[in-house]
This record gives C-alpha cells, sequence and structure tokens, in this order.
C-alpha cells in the first residue's frame, strides 16, 4: 500500500487529519496526491506534509489506487465531473456527509465504494468513523480502508447503507452533544460560584474519566450509573430533576431528527 498513489479529491480538516496521520506513520508525501483549487491550503499541505498537489484533475489521477472524496457535499458533482476519466479503476472512499454510493458509482464509474462518516476528534487521533462498503468491495480494500482511516481513531462496519445516518446522528454530531454539556456545566458552575474556567476544567476531567471508565469496564453505562446514584443523595438529586424534566427523552428525540436530517441531505445532494 505505502508505494500505491493515493489521491484525495479536496484538501480541507479531514483530509489534512488523514495524510498527517498517514505521513507520521511513514508514509512517503510524494505517493499523496491532493487535488484542491485553493492555492492557500494547497501550498500549506506541500509545506506541513510534502506531498504533491494539483489545483485540477489531470491523467496523472490514474496512478491512483484509492481516491478518497474529501470535498463538501454540495461541491461533489462539480468536483467529480473533471476526475471522472481517470478514476474508473480505484477503490473510492468517501468522507463526504450525505453523498450516497449511488451518486458516487455513477460519477466515478466504479462499484468498489466505501462510505466514512468520520467526527471531529479524528483531528487529534481520537475520532470514530461509521464505514459502509457495496458488495463489490473486497476484503483487501476494507482493509485498505481500515489502514487508511486508522490515524483518525477508531472503525465500526455497518451492513446497511442507511445505518450511516444513524452513526451520523450518533458519533458524527455527538461531539457537538458533549460541548454543548460541557457548556451547560459551566453556566451551572458560575451560578454555583466557580469560574468559567473551573467549571470547563471539571466538566472536561468528568467527561474524559467516566469515558474511559465506561471503557475500560465489563459492565453496563446502567450499572456504573446505578453506582454513583445513592438514593437521597446528591446524584439522585440532580438525575430526578432531568427526567422529571424529560432530558433523556428529548435528547433521545434530539438523535432521531439529526439521523431524519442526514437523510434529508442524501435526498438533497446525495441521490
Amino acid at each position: 500500500m505505502s508505494t500505491d498513489v493515493l489521491a484525495f479529491i479536496g484538501g480541507g480538516n479531514m483530509a489534512a487529519a488523514i495524510i498527517g496521520g498517514l505521513r507520521a506513520s511513514g508514509r512517503a508525501g510524494d505517493s499523496i496526491l491532493v487535488i484542491d483549487p485553493g492555492a492557500a491550503q494547497r501550498d500549506k499541505l506541500r509545506a506541513e506534509q510534502g506531498v504533491r498537489t494539483l489545483a485540477a484533475a489531470d491523467a496523472s489521477l490514474a496512478q491512483a489506487r484509492v481516491v478518497v472524496w474529501a470535498v463538501k457535499p454540495q461541491l461533489f458533482q462539480a468536483a467529480a465531473e473533471p476526475c471522472a476519466a481517470h478514476v474508473r479503476g480505484a477503490l473510492q472512499l468517501s468522507v463526504m456527509a450525505g453523498i450516497r454510493s449511488d451518486a458516487i458509482v455513477r460519477a466515478t464509474g466504479s462499484e468498489r465504494v466505501v462510505r466514512s462518516m468520520p467526527n471531529t476528534p479524528a483531528l487529534i487521533g481520537q475520532g470514530i468513523a461509521g464505514l459502509y462498503a457495496r458488495e463489490a468491495v473486497n476484503a483487501d480494500e476494507r482493509r485498505i480502508a481500515e489502514e487508511l482511516l486508522a490515524p483518525t481513531g477508531r472503525t465500526l462496519w455497518v451492513a446497511r447503507e442507511e445505518d450511516l445516518d444513524a452513526v451520523t446522528a450518533l458519533s458524527g454530531s455527538g461531539p457537538a452533544y458533549v460541548f454543548y454539556f460541557v457548556e451547560a456545566m459551566m453556566q451551572a458552575a458560575q451560578e454555583m460560584g466557580l469560574s468559567a474556567e473551573q467549571g470547563k476544567q471539571l466538566a472536561l476531567a468528568t467527561f474524559a474519566g467516566a469515558t474511559a471508565l465506561a471503557q475500560a469496564s465489563d459492565e453496563p453505562p446502567e450499572v456504573l450509573r446505578e453506582r454513583v446514584t445513592s438514593k437521597g443523595g446528591t446524584t439522585y438529586a440532580a438525575l430526578t430533576s432531568l427526567e422529571a424534566s424529560g432530558v433523556k427523552a428529548a435528547f433521545v428525540k434530539a438523535l432521531k431528527a439529526a439521523q431524519h436530517r442526514a437523510r434529508e441531505l442524501g435526498d438533497e445532494f446525495g441521490s
């Protein structure tokens, strides 16, 4: 894999995260080609990662064994048109939200398509990406997709493409939910007499520690929660208030709204 040409269509944050991880793991810069119309982004990637860059697709794109689609969904059709003649023989890996695999097949002429839904912690190697592969993708190509995304964090395969809408709602949008709760804890900290910075430190450390504990434990989150919740205690008071306010039901409803919107975006841009 290390000697094959890997092409990125789009050189934004997610592409840069993947490229940075690959370079850190020893992949040669000259084996990576990035096509991006933005001169500043091309200059940055060349300077920081030592990769090859182009402002527009040309015949050199045909050398790529894998093409990674990393443009905004609304720009996909325009970006794909000049690439189509050169990418038919490559494995197509998409990190675009909303663009369905049928649309990628039509645009590239290749049935070998893997769709991925990463999230922003990928930028520090702590993300998780949902993956879906069409039937034409073989086991070796699945492994290649996993290896390319490994520098960004963990991967999780789903059997149905529509499941990526749920992945989008859960983990794709998920970091925003965590930040939302951290904001609320910071606000509460100030209202209870602490500073915003103290609230931030306490909230972030609590999320990080609780997540690490849940990952290290064989017990379900429900049991871990119950162990912290003594009846009549402070945690019990807080959780009783949350339940009375319908927070869990509202949160589940919110995730379903995100899933619905992901489906709508697929209908709008990716069909």
